[in-house]
């Protein structure tokens, strides 16, 4: 069981990350920090084995955490969750070794094949003995297969399917959600968010996350201009 601290100044997106969470095996949530002295309390006292962490903390950046975790708990690893996308902050978590670094809004597709793919990784560096070369690959290039094979279909996305969304979403000028697509489409609202989810990685379409009154995030897709 992969042990996590969460450090999120908004207690409502904070919530969020703790119920992505409990939807995935392997994970539990430990502790959770609104800023960064909170922070470095629950990393002196549960050296967490992986830290998500925000840049925009009331009283620090989360940068400014990053010598500190490397030296009270050096086994544990981070993976941003940040609507952060300056230069010098990305060049500072690369250079420390970030293991993701994920621009908000996310959603819970991009949040688990994160986490997934992290979980991957440690059980390869928890072997025993040597690594064989794709392992070693895989640590430092998990996108080598698909920056090799750009034009390949992705598995479950059907062409045809597709082209029907990308029509939809084109004439959708106030956006659509994944729900009112299915609904447009007659298929199931995770199938239409499956298509529009890669539509957005492709840079084809936009996504938006809103709040509702609850505070359930809710993404609208909107076509890319």
């Amino acid at each position: 069981m992969i042990e996590i601290l969460i450090v999120e100044d908004d207690k409502r997106i904070a919530d969020i990350h703790r119920r992505f969470i409990e939807k995935m095996d392997g994970f539990q949530v430990v502790g959770s920090a609104h800023n960064g002295a909170e922070a470095k309390d629950w990393i002196q006292a549960l050296q967490p084995q992986l830290v998500l962490l925000d840049v925009h903390l009331p009283d620090m950046k989360g940068t400014e955490l990053l010598p500190f975790i490397q030296q009270e708990s050096p086994d544990s690893d981070i993976i941003f969750i940040t609507a952060a996308s300056e230069t010098d902050i990305v060049k500072k978590a690369f250079r420390a070794g970030v293991a993701d670094y994920i621009l908000k809004p996310l959603t819970f597709a991009r949040f688990e094949e994160s986490l997934v793919a992290y979980k991957e990784k440690r059980r390869s560096l928890e072997k025993s003995g040597s690594l064989d070369e794709e392992s070693i690959q895989k640590l430092w290039n998990s996108n080598r297969t698909a920056l090799s094979e750009p034009f390949a279909t992705p598995k479950g996305i059907d062409p045809n399917t597709m082209a029907r969304i990308k029509e939809r979403l084109a004439l959708a000028e106030l956006g659509m959600t994944a729900e009112e697509m299915g609904s447009a489409c007659g298929m199931s609202r995770s199938t239409a968010r499956r298509y529009l989810e890669h539509l957005v990685s492709e840079r084809l379409a936009a996504a938006e996350l809103l709040y509702g009154t609850i505070g359930r995030p809710e993404r609208r897709y909107f076509p890319q201009p």
